[in-house]
Formats: C-alpha cells, structure tokens, sequence
C-alpha cells in the first residue's frame, strides 16, 4: 500500500441533532468516539454485517484501532470551535475516571483482582498470577 493511500483525510457530513445524539450514545456505550463510531458503521454497512460485541475486531485491515483513535477524539473536541491546552486534555480525559471505576468494578466482581485497604490499593488475585 503506498502512502498516499494510508493518508487521513477529514470527511464532513450533517446530520439532524437527535440522530447525532443517538450516534454519540452508542459510541459512548461502545466506548469509542464518534469519529471512530462512524467510521466502523459506514464499513460495517459496506460489508453489510452485524458489529455486536466484535466492533474492534470487525476491520482487520484498518490501521486506526479503537485504542489509538486520540486523533478523531482531538476533531471531534474542537469540531468547529477553539479550545485551550487545559480545555483540550480535560475534554479528551474527563471519562477516564469513570472508565477506569467501571472496569476496577467489574474486575472485582469477577474476582480478578481485589482491594485492601489494609494495604492501601488494588491487586491480582492470586488465581490470576
């Protein structure tokens, strides 16, 4: 594949409030941001397949994985406006917190790891070693 065609480009559409809302739900609930949101749907619609629980895997020949995607979610902060530095790192942090308490939760209930506040924090089980 030559460079130019691995080159990003930004793609621009409207879309009526209520249904970018919508996208925005299911991007959060999928835990991905819109940009990547949207394109997963377009090539799941091209493909014409269900994405389900496998919407990281469902592009294999894609270079944008879910977990590198800070590019689409910096284009989809300043999405036609200006933001500060701080403005920026709050904006592309604030779910962090409530992201990571989710995941500490479910990994406690699924007894994978534990919290002692004897010993001031968080650790494997020991099956899990």
């Amino acid at each position: 594949m030559g460079e130019s065609d691995t080159e990003r480009k930004v793609v621009k559409t409207y879309v009526p409030a209520h249904q970018k809302e919508r996208w925005r739900e299911h991007a959060d609930e999928l835990e991905m941001s819109q940009s990547e949101f949207v394109r997963l749907m377009i090539q799941a619609g091209r493909r014409d397949f269900d994405l389900g629980d496998e919407a990281a895997e469902a592009d294999t020949e894609d270079e944008t994985p879910r977990v590198d995607d800070l590019e689409d979610r910096v284009f989809d902060v300043l999405d036609d406006d200006y933001c500060s530095w701080d403005e920026l790192v709050e904006a592309l942090t604030d779910d962090i917190e409530e992201r990571l308490e989710n995941t500490l939760q479910c990994l406690q209930r699924g007894n994978r790891i534990r919290y002692s506040g004897r010993h001031g924090g968080y650790t494997i089980q020991e099956d899990d070693r």
